[in-house]
């Protein structure tokens, strides 16, 4: 099958909406499917040189396309891009939107009995979502043959109606070795996400506070990047974004992390995660996962401080949580998202 994906941000770009969309196009070139993968250009010449050579490897057909800074003509300019690739929609058996489906809105005119399908990954960093969030989503579930939707949370706080509901999937199946907390006499803990308020930042940050004072040996390292940066330095060492976690995240003991493919990531590898919500919002988000029960869900710093503490001073209250979510998250495979794929399309 020839099957188009439109993307805002694509490999080497690094976020949970690009994870999804690489892997998938890696399972799908495996079951034999020809696929493009249309999303903005950016301005990274040595990741452009990694992603070239990735993109021969895995035969799949990048087309980055200009859309310019402001944003009133931006959608002018991604139609007209677009635009200038009608011959590959024309010859594509399944189109399918990641969130932007707005780019395919004109083209859905024009080719009105093409499949085009879209999936929901996330939700506005405002709360709660703006009734313009909600009605472009609206307009983008009727305007679609069908939808994914990545989290149950979606159904409720955007009124959408899933074909099938997604967390993501685990790239690297290896045997970790179990995290043996009780002999450990340093608590390694870390951070993966931006580092912008939305993700809960400040409650981690301010669980410090509380940590510091209880007397618990620790060391805190920081996998990503944003506007809080300076603030989090004070705590720990911040590394900034990087292109793979497997190693990190198996050295340390607890992650702190609020995004379904990192979560999913830590508990593959037997780690205590430790999710914080700031909103009802987040809160659904987090305790409508299937792995919920697998993780420790907070709402405040000292809720936070609490949970560290607990696992400082009794360690092994923790280890039938872990090899339960460990369990669990290795049942979780990109090939069975791709499966997932398939299905809506009826393929």
């Amino acid at each position: 099958m020839k099957i188009v994906f439109f993307a805002r941000r694509f490999y080497p770009q690094i976020g949970g909406v690009e994870t999804h969309v690489f892997e998938l196009c890696k399972e799908l070139v495996k079951k034999g499917h020809r696929i493009t993968v249309i999303a903005e250009k950016f301005d990274l010449p040595d990741n452009q040189k990694k992603l070239d050579s990735h993109r021969d490897l895995m035969s799949i057909n990048i087309i980055r396309i200009k859309s310019g800074q402001n944003e009133f003509l931006k959608k002018f300019r991604i139609w007209i891009e677009i635009f200038k690739q009608r011959r590959i929609l024309l010859d594509a058996e399944i189109i399918h939107c990641h969130d932007v489906f707005f780019w395919y809105i004109p083209f859905r005119l024009i080719y009105p009995f093409k499949k085009a399908y879209v999936t929901f990954h996330g939700y506005e960093t405002k709360f709660p979502p703006s009734k313009k969030a909600i009605i472009v989503r609206k307009i983008s579930e009727i305007l679609s043959t069908g939808n994914i939707c990545v989290g149950d949370y979606i159904k409720k706080w955007y009124g959408t109606k899933p074909n099938f509901v997604t967390y993501g999937g685990i790239a690297n199946k290896s045997e970790p070795k179990k995290n043996d907390l009780v002999n450990k006499s340093q608590l390694d803990i870390i951070f993966v996400g931006r580092l912008q308020v939305d993700l809960g930042i400040r409650a981690y940050l301010e669980s410090f506070e509380f940590i510091n004072k209880k007397n618990i040996n620790y060391e805190f390292q920081v996998y990503g990047d944003g506007q809080l940066r300076d603030e989090m330095q004070k705590f720990g060492i911040v590394h900034g974004f990087v292109d793979s976690l497997d190693v990190l995240i198996k050295k340390a003991d607890i992650v702190f992390s609020s995004s379904y493919l990192t979560m999913l990531q830590a508990l593959s590898a037997r780690k205590i995660v430790i999710a914080v919500y700031e909103n009802e919002l987040k809160k659904d988000y987090l305790k409508n996962s299937p792995f919920a029960k697998y993780i420790y869900i907070c709402s405040n710093a000292k809720e936070i401080a609490g949970v560290v503490e607990r696992i400082a001073i009794e360690p092994w209250k923790s280890q039938s949580m872990l090899e339960n979510g460990y369990r669990w998250a290795n049942s979780q495979s990109w090939g069975n998202v791709a499966n997932t794929y398939l299905k809506l399309w009826k393929i």
